[in-house]
């Protein structure tokens, strides 16, 4: 299991998620407030990061190093 950070987060919030693994990568789609949002993790050449639009929820932006923690930090300030 991928993205486990954030899962666990979506947990205590009492929010709901779908989560989907492929190759080796975590997708987790969640709603917040009517809106919804997707974190989707890449390996490409060696350089792993995600995707996600929890920063602004029409587009998607990505993320590098360490890239949950980044995400989880955006979605934190949601209260």
């Amino acid at each position: 299991m991928r993205l486990n950070k954030l899962q666990e987060y979506l947990k205590e919030k009492g929010w709901s998620f779908e989560y989907t693994e492929d190759n080796g990568c975590g997708s987790v789609d969640f709603d917040h407030r009517g809106l919804s949002y997707h974190v989707w993790e890449f390996c490409e050449d060696g350089c792993c990061g995600a995707e996600s639009n929890v920063a602004n929820v029409g587009r998607m932006e990505d993320y590098g190093g360490d890239y949950e923690e980044e995400i989880l930090a955006v979605i934190r300030t949601w209260g």
